[in-house]
């Protein structure tokens, strides 16, 4: 088991944890081709909404991927972005601020951004597990059924 941060607007959290799925890079399959079942996602959001949202730079939805398949679905003509199935975990936001000094994926701690600026990153598990706590989560997402 892998675990994963992504880089999503919390609008956009909203409307994947609604349907149980995320998008990546806006909507790239590349990025979900790392995951597999079991895997782990944690979001962060920088801001409230893409791209000129307000700034909110707090942990949004935490899950586990449920099967690993990728699948395309059509927004709009010229819009086609690839998905993957998350059971997301019943957790609260957690703002990003308290963490910074604890969470070893972040090198630089003054220019701590730098961290999320590919859109995804793997995690040590203790980042993980540091963030889950913070989100207050009520348990981590069940791993999936085989």
């Amino acid at each position: 088991m892998n675990h994963w941060l992504g880089v999503v607007s919390r609008s956009h959290v909203q409307i994947g944890v609604a349907g149980g799925f995320i998008q990546l890079n806006h909507g790239r399959k590349a990025p979900l081709q790392k995951l597999q079942a079991g895997d782990r996602v944690v979001i962060y959001s920088p801001r409230t909404d893409y791209p000129d949202g307000a700034p909110l730079q707090a942990f949004t939805a935490l899950g586990t991927v449920v099967s690993g398949d990728i699948y395309q679905v059509e927004m709009a003509p010229d819009f086609k972005p690839y998905r993957v199935d998350v059971k997301f975990a019943a957790c609260d936001e957690a703002p990003i601020q308290p963490l910074i000094e604890r969470l070893s994926f972040i090198k630089n701690k003054t220019h701590w951004g730098a961290a999320f600026r590919f859109g995804q990153l793997k995690l040590p598990a203790a980042d993980f597990a540091l963030i889950a706590k913070a989100m207050a989560c009520a348990g981590l997402a069940d791993p999936p059924a085989h």
